[in-house]
């Protein structure tokens, strides 16, 4: 992958003079100026509208930013990934995810070899081993049904399908809990609510040796035996994983291993069998409508003009904010309990992908990359953090996120209500010389916001299935145009990789009950602090 330096094109210079001719301009007195900005910088697709008439872009702005993506090479970079084409350089390795939520028909060609049947006949033992969970057909060891589903995985074998399942609900009789960190007390807290005779276990690992899911699984076993003997394990186990043998080793047989593919990233694994807790949770109809949404998404980006284009102009006007406006932080506030969880999964897809320190050419980055994203559901962070993006003299765009059907939710009004009155205010603030002057001048210069800052609103026609799945594929595309604009490879995670090296010789140490020679004094004096105990 040769990657273009993205400052040092013309388009990149143009942007920077464009952004000192707007430097003091308010975002306010662009509405003013254009009666018609939400209809021009507003896009419908897939059940979502995506309002970014409230980001400090003109038209001007957009054209040049289109340029910068045609000077990035944005539409090949796209087309080689539906091709299939080896854009994952450092493991060599396609990033073909698009495959999996695609029932047409079509072929899909990694390393020369169609996926595209292997994927469907995956998807109908899906279906299957769903529905029997579902009405009972497939039973534990006693002979019971299940009632309780437990995921257990870590990163994307965990948080895609947690907040898909957290979002959607459980609505066939099967409760879903989801198990990702080492530390014990999650596991204990799920199993001391389950009956083992009627709880079933899907271990998510490509490898099927990844520390913390091998833990879990250990420690669920255990437990599981203990009550039910050592022959339970294979009517209570089931695995997705790229490791049929070691799955086999633990006692899980062959039939219960649905695969797991290396052209499919951790993080979008989500529309793989890694999605089976959702199938079992929800039901197969939902996710087979999740698929339907997310594939809809996947052929508009993949269609569209960029001009028309709803993940690339978004992603356009990430890398406008953060790069030309310096703005450090993105914060994604759901005001939608149900959606409570996204701003966690998108922690993983935006800052795990492009949180990069050098290009896909292997050169240092001479520009800021991936912001640090964080968020919450939106009543409850009006009163926590909101504070400081209203206020402080660092600029924080965010993105509201709200159904426009509520579901019969008695509070919507007040909810969207809520929602616009937010965005509404980071737009306008309120100018120290509009406060009362009751208030004092003291008091009037605390209360006053500079306003000023940039947001965009999704507005979802529902939380359905579909919906869903176009608003995280809308994300993952977003994500990977905007790696495409810093010249980076959006799908390896380096970074990862070195802590988890470095934990497995501290249990070295641990087990040895002393620091390793030239461990530095930090380390060494916190692990002394640790064996003393």
């Amino acid at each position: 992958m040769t990657s273009l330096d993205p400052t040092q094109t013309d388009a990149w210079a143009a942007l920077v003079r464009h952004r000192d001719a707007l430097a003091g301009t308010q975002i306010r007195s662009l509405f003013e100026s254009d009666p018609d900005r939400f209809t021009r910088f507003s896009h419908t697709q897939g059940g979502l509208t995506v309002d970014l008439s409230k980001q400090r872009v003109t038209v001007e702005t957009v054209s040049l930013l289109l340029d910068l993506a045609a000077a990035m090479n944005v539409e090949d970079r796209r087309a080689q990934m539906f091709a299939g084409e080896t854009i994952n350089i450092t493991e060599n390795r396609a990033a073909l995810h698009v495959a999996l939520r695609d029932s047409s028909g079509r072929s899909y060609m990694a390393d020369g070899v169609d996926v595209a049947p292997g994927i469907a006949a995956t998807r109908d033992r899906i279906a299957e081993f769903a529905q029997s969970v579902i009405d009972g057909s497939c039973t534990g060891h006693t002979g019971q049904s299940f009632d309780r589903v437990v995921n257990i995985g870590i990163g994307g074998s965990d948080l895609g399908p947690r907040c898909v399942v957290t979002a959607l609900g459980t609505h066939c009789g099967i409760h879903a809990d989801f198990v990702a960190t080492v530390d014990g007390n999650a596991l204990n807290d799920v199993l001391s609510v389950a009956d083992p005779a009627r709880t079933l276990f899907i271990v998510c690992s490509k490898s099927f040796s990844t520390q913390e899911t091998k833990t879990n699984a250990d420690a669920a076993k255990r437990w599981l035996t203990g009550v039910l003997g050592a022959d339970a394990v294979a009517a209570h186990f089931v695995a997705v994983s790229a490791n049929p043998d070691e799955a086999a080793a633990f006692g899980i047989p062959q039939d219960n291993v649905f695969p797991m593919w290396d052209w499919v990233g951790g993080r979008y694994s989500l529309w793989s069998a890694i999605g089976l807790a959702v199938a079992v949770g929800c039901g197969q109809d939902a996710f087979d409508r999740l698929l339907t949404g997310a594939h809809a998404m996947d052929q508009h980006f993949e269609s569209a003009p960029l001009d028309q284009n709803l993940p690339v102009l978004a992603g356009l006007i990430n890398v406008w904010n953060r790069n030309f406006w310096d703005c450090p932080v993105l914060v994604v506030q759901p005001y939608d309990h149900r959606l409570r969880l996204l701003p966690m999964h998108l922690q993983q897809l935006v800052m795990e992908s492009n949180g990069k320190g050098v290009t896909g050419s292997s050169d240092a980055v001479s520009h800021a990359v991936a912001p640090v994203v964080f968020g919450g559901s939106g009543s409850e962070s009006q009163h926590s953090f909101m504070q400081l993006i209203h206020q402080s003299p660092m600029v924080v765009p965010v993105e509201f996120i709200v159904s426009l059907n509520g579901q019969n939710d008695p509070n919507r009004d007040k909810i969207f209500a809520n929602t616009l009155a937010q965005s509404e205010a980071l737009m306008n603030g309120l100018p120290a010389e509009e406060i009362s002057q009751e208030s004092g001048e003291n008091l009037a210069a605390h209360k006053s916001c500079p306003g000023n800052r940039p947001s965009s609103t999704i507005l979802l026609d529902s939380l359905s299935p579909e919906t869903l799945g176009a608003l995280l594929v809308f994300y993952e595309h977003r994500t990977f145009v905007e790696g495409t604009l810093w010249g980076l490879n959006s799908f390896d995670q380096w970074g990862v990789e070195l802590g988890k090296h470095l934990a497995s010789g501290l249990l070295s140490d641990i087990a040895a009950g002393h620091a390793r020679a030239g461990q530095d004094s930090s380390t060494a004096g916190l692990l002394a602090a640790y064996l003393a105990q």
